[in-house]
């Protein structure tokens, strides 16, 4: 167990590391993106599982509005690629081109976040622990360390978490912990999930739902 606490902190710590780096590296610019090409994959093909604006009716499907465009971009090609499973995200990625994805990104991260509220209060406050102090007896890091106090995370490494679904959220801390997702930098989540219990994830994921 101290093997595991420990594997966590070190691989938080190198992911900020390599965070930083990918800030920093510009020598290979993307091209840039653009977002009114996007608006009608937006409106059509995206919208009834992510809305056509990007705020998800369904709480199993995340919120795409003002997510980080480099995250958004990293998860299309992981899917495009198999990196992330999942059955319709693979096949709508697949027929997707580098240059769809970029400005698909742009186009959702430009989008306004609805405001969002917590269901469970009692969850919730349970939830704050935990995302803003870990859980220092099971090796349990912050996940604010990563993520932001307010949830709204670190451009390229780590992604805006703010409003999230509970549902959607608790669902891919389970799918880190089972290693069904793993396209996170170093494993970072699957380390930290093996480490949370069910009712700390259903807390976090509760927390995170009302956060702005």
């Amino acid at each position: 167990m101290k093997h595991s606490r420990a594997t966590a902190f070190t691989l938080i710590i190198a992911a900020a590391s390599i965070s930083v780096a990918a800030q920093e590296d510009t020598s290979t610019p993307a091209p840039a993106a653009d977002p009114a090409k996007a608006q009608s994959t937006a409106t059509t093909l995206c919208a009834a599982c992510h809305g056509a604006d990007g705020n998800s009716p369904l709480p199993v499907n995340p919120n795409l509005a003002g997510q980080h465009p480099e995250y958004l971009f990293k998860q299309l090609a992981d899917y495009k690629a198999g990196r992330r499973k999942n059955a319709v995200m693979n096949g709508i990625a697949a027929s997707l081109s580098d240059a769809d994805m970029r400005n698909l990104a742009a186009y959702f991260a430009q989008q306004p976040a609805k405001p969002a509220a917590a269901k469970n209060r009692e969850l919730a406050l349970r939830g704050q622990q935990v995302y803003r102090a870990g859980q220092s007896a099971a090796g349990v890091p912050s996940c604010m360390a990563c993520h932001s106090p307010d949830g709204s995370g670190i451009p390229v490494q780590y992604p805006r978490l703010a409003g999230q679904h509970s549902e959607y959220t608790l669902a891919q801390l389970q799918l880190f912990r089972t290693g069904e997702r793993g396209n996170d930098a170093n494993s970072v989540m699957g380390s930290i999930a093996a480490l949370m219990s069910d009712k700390e994830m259903a807390a976090v994921a509760e927390y995170i739902a009302g956060l702005k």
